[in-house]
């Protein structure tokens, strides 16, 4: 899978969501979104799933926008996926839980076996969830809770699962991503070192690190087709 998902193993298939005319109004303002210019953001859309088809080879399959779920192309947040296992997040906001209806028919489509968070105290953003191809850390973020990040460990059994905290108003992924297959990318802000710090404690793993200057720069998906 591309998107949402993690990009350390092999990929045939990309989901998208189009971009609803509601960003344009600034209704993704609860989530620190600015308005939108809409023009300009179908046509970084349309380049973006032109690169996923064109460039990389994925199928891509998209869904259409809805008015009624402004922050619904941020795909990222609805599923964490490895191998044939899809797991359904459960969103901190309320309002963005329905977001995740398309993309779990979406992914039974596929096949994927999907597993559901039934605990209502849990909750979970997936761009809290990053997957190094080896093991996963999940940030304890204002979106995502221990419970959440337990859920996380008993899905994905097969790789150590360890908690980062995170502070501030960003995802753990808004943090730091993976630009290669042992190559940690991070932004240069006080939470982003703080959160590759813990990191590094945490794993028994080597890996490079390297540091950009913007912290939204690091927010990459390092993908093999």
């Amino acid at each position: 899978m591309g998107t949402p998902g993690e990009g350390l193993g092999r990929c045939s298939h990309a989901l998208i969501r189009g971009v609803p005319e509601s960003l344009a109004s600034g209704e993704g303002a609860g989530a620190g979104l600015p308005a939108l210019d809409l023009a300009k953001a179908q046509r970084e859309h349309g380049v973006l799933g032109g690169k996923l088809r064109q460039r990389l080879g994925l199928q891509l399959l998209e869904l259409p926008p809805e008015e009624s779920l402004p922050l619904g192309p941020l795909l990222g947040d609805t599923a964490v996926i490895q191998g044939d296992t899809a797991l359904i997040t459960r969103p901190w906001s309320p309002a963005r839980r329905p977001e995740v209806d398309g993309v779990r028919k979406a992914l039974q489509d596929l096949g994927l076996r999907i597993v559901e968070i039934g605990d209502e105290n849990a909750t979970l953003d997936g761009t809290d969830v990053l997957f190094t191809g080896r093991e996963f850390f999940v940030g304890l973020s204002k979106w995502t809770n221990h419970r959440g990040a337990e859920i996380v460990a008993d899905t994905f059994r097969d790789f150590a699962v360890s908690t980062v905290p995170v502070s501030g108003p960003s995802h753990l992924r808004g943090l730091c991503g993976m630009g290669g297959p042992r190559t940690v990318v991070a932004g240069s802000s006080d939470a982003a070192q703080k959160a590759v710090r813990a990191m590094a404690v945490l794993t028994d793993h080597p890996y490079a690190s390297l540091t950009l200057p913007d912290d939204a720069a690091a927010d990459c998906l390092f993908l093999r087709p």
